[in-house]
């Protein structure tokens, strides 16, 4: 059979090999478009049985096309599919069971070619390139990436950043944030914008995510500028959910340390004799970077002290340590110039991206059932599109933070900038 599958004879041929397992890639019109506002071009399905890959064409200059949903159900007919981005992947198709291969080869790039290059350059505005570059180009990169990423196919997967991890981040992905596109085109110069998608990698040494799409940052979005003003709901009003004194929290369910009041930095100013924000202050810099003399006394920094010099021998004996929730590994052959703090601050953040994918996975399940939308997470913050009609979804929402013995501030407001506190 020729590796370009364009009519629905050879489509079926490929089906009646009734192959189980392959290497899949998806090609989208455009490179730079966010997944969610650009359409198929190509389909590289490379079975590992087979000893050749194939292209799907969807949309292309140099061939027939296929429906989409004709693919899709190929597909269906696999056991099993290995991806490099599976967040990536579910923006064009489900599938019950598929690999992440970029949780192996988090730094791997995908391959490119001299003919990719050059028409990128010469057409940059054009929003379909993939559909010109010839077809043979594109081959050859998607069986250079099969041939780099094979001997990652065997290797165990994290389950948690296998299956719970992408379909967290590509449900906030597909929601987007509405904006304002005037302000939004003062602020961010990039006009004619309705909506705009944000795009989180946690391919990163601690696995917490960064947020970036299109030149923008929306994990650090200026909070004095007024850019914020530019992001709208698409509903009656945002509502932010703040989970306070977030990492202090989490150290404590690790040390099994109960605070005598909610509101754990007045705990600390109390035990510092301090002001509250002087409190916070000294916290976050014994977290951070280790615990000061005169405070060692204390029966947190007491129990956090012997947490992380636990932690320590741990990953010097066994070579590694295993997160909790996620099972993630830091292995010490992986990573360079540590020391117990900087490893205690890397579980922390690992835990922290853990903690908050569960917290996101139940929120998005109260969800399908209203029209309130959950369009942008950073770190210890979640921001709804809320719908007044879905006041009952939001006081379950509110109950998963309690679930999981974490304490929230709340805010509201026209737009992402003018948050105001709500009353209780």
């Amino acid at each position: 059979m020729f590796y370009i599958i364009e009519n629905l004879d050879q489509l079926q041929s490929l089906k009646n090999l009734k192959y189980k397992e392959a290497y899949i890639e998806v090609i989208p019109h455009s490179p730079i478009l966010h997944p969610v506002e650009s359409d198929l071009s190509l389909i590289y399905l490379r079975p590992l049985q087979s000893h050749k890959g194939y292209i799907l064409s969807v949309d292309h200059s140099e061939t027939l096309c296929l429906n989409s949903e004709y693919i899709g159900e190929l597909i269906k007919q696999y056991d099993t599919l290995y991806v490099w981005g599976k967040k990536e992947f579910l923006h064009f198709y489900l599938h019950k069971n598929i690999i992440d291969l970029s949780l192996l080869s988090p730094k791997y790039e995908v391959e490119t070619t001299f003919s990719h290059k050059v028409l990128e350059g010469r057409y940059k505005d054009f929003d379909k390139i993939n559909t010109i570059i010839p077809l043979v180009k594109h081959y050859e990169v998607c069986e250079k990436n099969y041939n780099n990423l094979k001997s990652y196919i065997n290797e165990p997967t994290n389950k948690f950043y296998n299956n719970r991890v992408p379909l967290v981040f590509n449900s906030i992905e597909r929601n987007g944030l509405r904006v304002d596109p005037l302000l939004f085109e003062d602020y961010f110069n990039k006009p004619n914008q309705n909506t705009v998608y944000t795009q989180y990698n946690y391919r990163t040494t601690t696995t917490r995510p960064s947020n970036r799409f299109g030149g923008i940052n929306f994990a650090a979005l200026n909070k004095e500028d007024g850019c914020r003003k530019s992001i709208i709901p698409k509903n009656n009003k945002f509502i932010e959910l703040d989970i306070s004194a977030y990492h202090p929290t989490l150290v404590s369910h690790l040390i099994d340390y109960q605070f005598n009041t909610s509101d754990i930095h007045q705990s600390f100013a109390e035990m510092y004799g301090v002001n509250y924000k002087k409190s916070k202050e000294l916290t976050f810099k014994q977290l951070y970077g280790g615990v000061f003399k005169q405070y060692q006394h204390l029966e947190f920094f007491q129990k956090t002290k012997a947490y992380v010099d636990n932690l320590w021998n741990l990953f010097q004996n066994q070579g590694f340590i295993e997160c909790p929730i996620s099972e993630y590994k830091f292995q010490q052959n992986k990573l360079e110039e540590m020391n117990p703090q900087k490893l205690f601050n890397y579980l922390l953040q690992a835990l922290e991206t853990a903690q908050n994918v569960l917290i996101l996975w139940d929120i998005i399940g109260i969800l399908r059932g209203g029209k309130t939308e959950l369009v942008l997470y950073t770190y210890d913050s979640f921001l709804l599109d809320y719908n007044e009609e879905d006041k009952n979804l939001l006081l379950q929402i509110q109950e998963v933070f309690k679930k999981y013995k974490l304490n929230i501030k709340e805010k509201q407001g026209i737009n992402y900038h003018e948050m105001i506190p709500t009353k209780k």
